[in-house]
């Protein structure tokens, strides 16, 4: 069955993170086009007013997705779900070295075993549909990485790895994956408020993962992205014949993840010779 959204399909969302950022601009953007919305939060209050202005078509549940009865809840209150969208997460930064266990066990903990908890609680009623779309909201940092996100690269580089498995394994049974890697959005990523350092600091490593805190904190507000176009993206994306698994979105992401698959490009040509040499 094709799953593309056409204008004359009402499709409903599942969408985590909904209070802010691009979970609020996929909000938005689906209530436009005429769809209905479950938008999961940990906060419900936070969307009380949206979810005034859209009666019948916006329900606001409660979740925490680390939370394995708050996503049974959720799954069970929302019903019917043709798209869900994984876009719960936050900004972790510092060295490796810097990060301790329970920082990076949490970031994996939201960003790639919540997500994918939830992709699989989510998908048994698509199966027997034969229909539904799984977005993944990744990073660029799902596909490269640089001083001071590893922990958080890690954790969206592992959803992706994941999700490419998914996508070959359930495209059959007709349901899709995209993999949405945008670049720096004016999300509130990078606010203040938002953005955790770790709780250690190594001196030695200020002039790495040291700059890359201070410009994220530097740039809050000021990114070149726009959400709302981020989300306009998905959905138009979403309506082709044949969806790509991958969808990067802005100028550094696109930039940045053609560098990187160079620089692999590179690698291999400079040692495919002697990778080549291994058989007896």
């Amino acid at each position: 069955m094709n799953d593309a959204i056409s204008e004359t399909s009402t499709r409903r969302w599942f969408i985590t993170g909904a209070n802010s950022g691009f979970g609020l601009a996929f909000v938005n953007a689906a209530l436009a086009a005429g769809d209905e919305v479950v938008a999961a939060v940990r906060r419900p209050e936070s969307l009380a007013d949206v979810a005034a202005a859209h009666p019948g078509r916006l329900t606001v549940v409660e979740l925490d997705v680390r939370d394995a009865a708050a996503r049974a809840r959720a799954v069970e209150a929302a019903g019917r779900i043709d798209v869900l969208v994984n876009n719960a997460g936050y900004g972790i930064v510092g060295a490796v070295e810097e990060t301790a266990d329970p920082e990076l066990r949490d970031a994996f903990e939201v960003m790639f075993f919540g997500a994918l908890a939830l992709t699989r609680d989510v998908l048994p009623q698509m199966r027997e549909r034969r229909s539904g779309t799984i977005v993944q909201i990744s990073s660029m940092g799902g596909m490269l990485s640089f001083p001071g996100v590893g922990a958080y690269s890690a954790a969206k580089g592992a959803l992706e790895l994941a999700s490419e498995a998914l996508a070959a394994e359930v495209a059959p049974l007709g349901i899709r994956v995209l993999i949405v890697e945008p670049g720096a959005f004016r999300t509130g990523f990078a606010a203040p408020s938002a953005l955790r350092p770790t709780d250690t600091r190594i001196a030695d490593y200020e002039d790495t993962a040291g700059a890359t805190r201070e410009t994220l904190s530097g740039s809050s507000g000021t990114q070149e992205g726009d959400p709302a176009k981020a989300a306009a993206a998905v959905l138009e994306v979403l309506s082709w014949e044949e969806t790509p698994l991958r969808l990067a979105l802005g100028n550094d992401s696109i930039d940045a993840i053609r560098s990187k698959l160079a620089a692999v490009t590179a690698d291999l040509d400079a040692t495919e010779k002697l990778g080549r040499a291994m058989a007896v």
